[in-house]
């Protein structure tokens, strides 16, 4: 009986230690202004005005028109987004998104301070979403070919030695005409 009860005390123990050690990370995350994105749909805009129109319910033309002129772009729930000021007085917060070259415009109503699992199930950070770029490249193209291969099989790599140049023919003595 003994054990049982011994069994589920360190489970829970296990449990509670793995849960404070993540949220510590995420909140070191939070701390330095990371926030996960809670919307889905066009709620990020470049210019502040335009946030509250498309968050309200602008219709399709207005918002069709924001998309095309690229004032504005998408939030999907889970994306991690850093922010970089915050109106506290409107609500909204300047954001960075990976990828984007602009800071951007969003309701900070949109953001969470608690993770949250993007489209693939996955909790974004930093260094996964692009907003740090790694150390260590993402795709690996391969080895770098060595400076003697060659696409063309047989064919050489470096150019070969071009001709050295002829003497050019000394002129004779010119005759002198004849008086």
């Amino acid at each position: 009986m003994k054990a049982p009860l011994l069994l589920a005390v360190v489970a829970v123990a296990a449990v509670t230690l793995t849960s404070t050690a993540s949220a510590s990370k995420y909140d070191e995350l939070v701390a330095q202004g990371y926030r996960w994105a809670t919307a889905d749909g066009p709620y990020a805009c470049v210019a502040k005005e335009d946030v509250r129109r498309m968050a309200g319910n602008p219709g399709d033309e207005v918002e069709l028109r924001m998309i095309e002129q690229v004032k504005a772009y998408y939030l999907t729930p889970g994306t991690i987004v850093q922010v970089t000021q915050e109106d506290s007085h409107d609500g909204t917060s300047k954001i960075r998104l990976a990828g984007i070259t602009v800071d951007l415009w969003t309701l900070t109503k949109f953001l969470s301070k608690h993770p949250i699992k993007d489209t693939y199930g996955v909790i974004e950070t930093p260094e996964t979403s692009g907003l740090i770029p790694s150390a260590t490249p993402v795709l690996d193209a391969g080895p770098t070919p060595s400076s003697e291969f060659s696409p063309i099989p047989g064919a050489s790599p470096s150019p070969s030695a071009s001709p050295s140049p002829s003497e050019s023919p000394s002129p004779s003595v010119s005759p002198t005409p004849a008086e």
